[in-house]
């Protein structure tokens, strides 16, 4: 199998007037309703968020968190919010060894941590937006309300997790249909989601933390054994950071800093960058061989040090030395993967929206919204109309590591937005979904971009790996066999996969002469990208 035929790609759609890419085409709908309304590129992004848990509930929602770049044009400035929840006060390594875990369970009310996404919208909308919360959650009430029909993609997700929803009664109430996921084109309404967005609406975080949606969440916690409390949602708040970044080929490259793994993406451009890339060809083994060694690297790196800065000193400037990158590099061999005896990254999925947005004022958002695996936990608190998200997984319960679950803490997060700016001013607003590929989908797309020379569309059609652990790595079957054959003979242990396992991107480019936004969408989601 080969590449998709540039003349067979979709095209990029441009305008001045302002943009908005995500995976479902109602969530863009709805961020294009609100920016031709008057509002701005942050009530677009909540417009959207709000409406993809509707539509894609399975990935995202209020059960979950968030992490948002803001580009504010007029201070030239990037903002960064961390919207990811904590650890219950409850949770101890000693509490999950008494209940006899060894390690965390993947689903579950014990991989429940606080959800944040609620606090980051709020949070969001009251710094920078223009309108209020009723406006930008009015196209998610309508159709949690009114109804949408289901659409094709997220059917297919719907079905993949029909056993997990039919375990527990709340999430099969609220999201099983006579006991079944819906179909494709199928007319869903969510009542209850829209009367806790109404609720929202009204009252604010307040609205979300306190009051009957809390109390919901933590009388579902205790019946099934679990250790939220209404003092863990009560306390909860967002945190806003100062992004961190490389430069990467004349551009600047901006991610959250950790507890997210954005770092990985950093450290991954700066071993790369001792390299021609441009000089090689993106589809010989060589150059994937190379992108695959740095990747190995960096996301070992993060798997080893990243965890809530506020409990374990996590070494940015260090990994993001040109000395450390230099010292990684050193370790590439051309003719043999590196043997990385690590345990591996976090579960691989595709479970994750990702979503950016831009005005005709200059300002963008580069914005992530999860529940971790597909509907979280499994565990819908009864009436609230969402699943709790299960981000307490990626813990660990090794006293010695960074990442060991406390009382307060933060997990290791995979969910990253990212920016590219030159000489101050916004290039790129972008992301690329879907657990630990997100890193090395920032590295592909950017690569792509600044040394294959490829546009925003194509950046996004072509193959990509996704490594794994050890020397695994999944890889798309759309290169030449002998491509494949010869990556083997290096020692990569090559699985042939397909589809949004490979990441939902989602880009923003601003054209450097006219200024135009040139919008693209990731064609292994049902998303769409549209500007005016």
């Amino acid at each position: 199998m080969t590449a998709v035929p540039r003349a067979l790609q979709r095209s990029t759609v441009m305008g001045f007037g302002g943009a908005v890419a995500t995976s479902q085409p109602l969530a863009v709908l709805a961020g294009l309703r609100i920016l031709l309304e008057g509002g701005n590129a942050v009530d677009a992004a909540i417009a959207a968020a709000a409406t993809l848990s509707v539509v894609e509930p399975m990935n995202t929602g209020l059960g979950g968190d968030v992490f948002a770049l803001v580009y504010w044009a007029k201070e030239r400035r990037i903002y960064a919010l961390n919207a990811s929840g904590r650890a219950p006060a409850a949770a101890t390594v000693e509490e999950y060894a008494r209940r006899g875990y060894r390690e965390m369970p993947l689903r579950g009310i014990l991989s429940v941590s606080v959800p944040g996404a609620a606090a980051g919208w709020c949070d969001l909308q009251a710094r920078f937006g223009r309108f209020g919360l009723d406006r930008t959650l009015a196209p998610a009430i309508d159709y949690a309300e009114r109804g949408y029909p289901v659409s094709e993609r997220i059917a297919y997700n719907w079905w993949e997790n029909e056993a997990l929803l039919q375990a527990n009664p709340g999430a099969a109430r609220t999201y099983l249909f006579h006991g079944q996921a819906p179909r494709a084109g199928q007319r869903v309404t969510l009542p209850e989601m829209g009367r806790t967005l109404r609720l929202l609406a009204e009252r604010g975080a307040e609205g979300f933390y306190r009051g009957p949606v809390a109390e919901a969440i933590v009388a579902t916690s205790q019946k099934y054994g679990g250790l939220l409390t209404l003092e863990d949602l009560a306390e909860h708040t967002s945190t806003w950071e100062e992004p961190i970044s490389t430069e990467y080929r004349g551009y600047t490259v901006w991610e959250c800093p950790p507890n997210g793994q954005g770092v990985a993406a950093l450290e991954t451009l700066n071993i790369l960058s001792g390299y021609d890339l441009a000089a090689m060809d993106p589809n010989a083994a060589d150059t994937i061989h190379l992108k695959i060694e740095a990747v190995k690297l960096a996301l070992n790196d993060a798997w080893r040090y990243v965890a809530d800065p506020a409990f374990a000193p996590v070494p940015v400037k260090g990994l993001l030395s040109p000395a450390y990158a230099a010292e990684r590099r050193a370790l590439i061999r051309m003719d043999r993967a590196i043997a990385i005896p690590e345990a591996g990254l976090p579960p691989a999925g595709y479970d994750t929206v990702y979503l950016c947005t831009a005005d005709s004022e200059g300002n963008a958002v580069s914005f992530i919204n999860s529940q971790f695996l597909a509907f979280g936990s499994g565990i819908a608190p009864e009436g609230v109309g969402f699943t709790l998200q299960n981000r307490a997984n990626l813990f660990n319960l090794d006293p010695s590591h960074p990442n060991c679950i406390a009382p307060r803490k933060r997990p290791y997060h995979t969910i990253i937005p990212a920016m590219v700016t030159r000489g101050g001013q916004l290039a790129i607003s972008f992301g690329v979904m879907g657990g630990a590929m997100q890193p090395q989908g920032h590295m592909i797309v950017l690569t792509n971009l600044f040394d294959h020379g490829m546009g925003p569309q194509e950046a996004l059609y072509t193959p990509r790996f996704y490594y794994q652990k050890g020397n695994e790595v999944w890889i798309e079957p759309y290169w030449p066999e002998a491509v494949y054959e010869d990556l083997r003979r290096r020692g990569h242990a090559l699985t042939f996969q397909e589809g949004p396992v490979f990441g939902g991107a989602q880009l923003i480019w601003v054209d450097p002469e006219s200024g135009a936004y040139v919008a693209a969408s990731e064609p292994r989601k049902d998303g769409c990208a549209f500007a005016f």
